[in-house]
């Protein structure tokens, strides 16, 4: 069954030009240019993937961000216009799994939702692995992470950092090596968008965020899972 996208842009011709591309390439595509009205049909349609235009004229992109985050760890790919590495890293603090500035390839967007639902996809053959004497369970076919008896939400690329940290516990991952293992490629600022990533899921899966257990900082290094895999 195709993804079904969500297109939240208040450029009529851009809203369809990305619409085109994505039907093009499978998707299933619901689009409006109203931010009130994407965070109803976000409700309603519960889409796979939301690409989200941060200069909506009725409610700041930023805000649709935090309510569907507020709601369910649907993917969220940003589009803005803004340039700077501080507006990205806060974009990417408000959730989002990735971000893509205009004026932009409509055949490298469509490349990112494809990369960020692929990562969202559960695991065909590993199973439930155990971690700090099952404080941590990662669950790859469901794709679902339980800590201290509570499910986690996490979205496709809080789960990838995760997972990419467990591969072997104790293990010393540098940011350059994080983001290659959960997009694929290396960008402008990744290793601020790895730490922002870091935090979001530390927010989700730590009992003392600010003094972290399960994700800790290795200073120089970068980051490792902190507790050990159970037998």
């Amino acid at each position: 069954m195709a993804a079904t996208v969500l297109v939240v842009e208040d450029e009529r011709k851009l809203r369809d030009f990305i619409r085109s591309y994505l039907e093009r390439a499978g998707f299933t595509v619901l689009s409006t240019g109203s931010g009130a009205e994407a965070i109803t049909m976000a409700g309603e349609a519960s889409p796979d993937l939301v690409v989200l235009d941060l200069g909506l004229p009725d409610v700041p992109g930023e805000t649709v961000a935090r309510e569907l985050r507020a709601e369910v760890p649907t993917p969220i790919l940003m589009l803005t216009a803004k340039t700077s590495e501080e507006d990205r890293i806060r974009g990417l603090e408000l959730g989002a799994d990735d971000y893509v500035t205009k004026p932009f390839s409509p055949r490298e967007l469509v490349l990112r939702v494809q990369a960020i639902l692929r990562r969202g996809a559960p695991a065909a053959d590993q199973g439930i692995a155990s971690y700090g004497g099952g404080e941590l369970l990662i669950d790859e076919p469901r794709r679902t992470v339980t800590v201290r008896d509570g499910q986690a939400e996490l979205t496709p690329t809080e789960w990838g950092v995760l997972v990419a940290l467990a591969t072997v516990p104790g293990r010393v991952y540098s940011r350059f090596e994080l983001i290659n293992r959960v997009r694929g490629y290396e960008f402008e600022g990744y290793e601020r968008t790895v730490d922002s990533h870091v935090k979001n899921l530390r927010r989700k899966i730590e009992e003392d965020p600010g003094n972290p257990r399960i994700i800790q900082t290795v200073l120089g290094g970068g980051y490792r899972l902190g507790l050990a895999r159970d037998d």
